[in-house]
This record gives C-alpha cells, structure tokens and sequence, in this order.
C-alpha cells in the first residue's frame, strides 16, 4: 500500500491511465468488429469503406498513447489488407 502522498497520487493517476487505456482498448476492438463483421454481411462496399475509415481513425489515436506504433500499422494493415480483399472479391462477383 502507499505510504507517502506522492505515491497515494500516482495510484490514482494509474488508476484513471488504465480506465482510459481500457476504455480505447474497447473501442477500438469494437471498431474491428464492426468492419469485419460488414465484409461477414456481404455489406456494401462503400459502407465497408467508412467503417475502416471509423476504425483506422480510431486505432490512429491509440498511437502512443495505448499502443505501440508497430502494433497500431499491423491492425491498420491486416484490416486494410481484408477490405481490399473484400474489395477485389466484390468487383469480381459484379463483373460476372
């Protein structure tokens, strides 16, 4: 436990950090979601597009805060990398 005030005040500045670590940790993971879950759906490609748009600004702004910026290029690319796909995959199917 702490004993001096100094220590008290970091316990609760640690304890707001984490609350909002976490509370961008959810969104973010919440943003994913949502795109991966559009391509799931077959939705729009358009409507894909603006929730990657959502989801990139979002995990942008963990950029060291939360994340490591090596960590926040890898989401932003595997989940670019999908839409393209998705992408790829519905011109296809609209040129048949």
């Amino acid at each position: 436990m702490a004993n001096t005030k100094s220590a008290k005040k970091n316990v609760r500045k640690n304890l707001k950090r984490y609350q909002i670590n976490l509370n961008r940790k959810s969104s973010i993971k919440t943003a994913i979601k949502k795109v991966l879950n559009a391509i799931t759906n077959k939705e729009k490609i358009e409507k894909v597009k603006e929730l990657m748009r959502c989801a990139e600004s979002e995990i942008g702004r963990a950029k060291s805060k939360t994340f490591h910026k090596n960590n926040v290029s890898r989401k932003i690319s595997r989940l670019a990398k999908r839409v393209s796909n998705y992408q790829k995959e519905q011109t296809a199917t609209a040129n048949k």
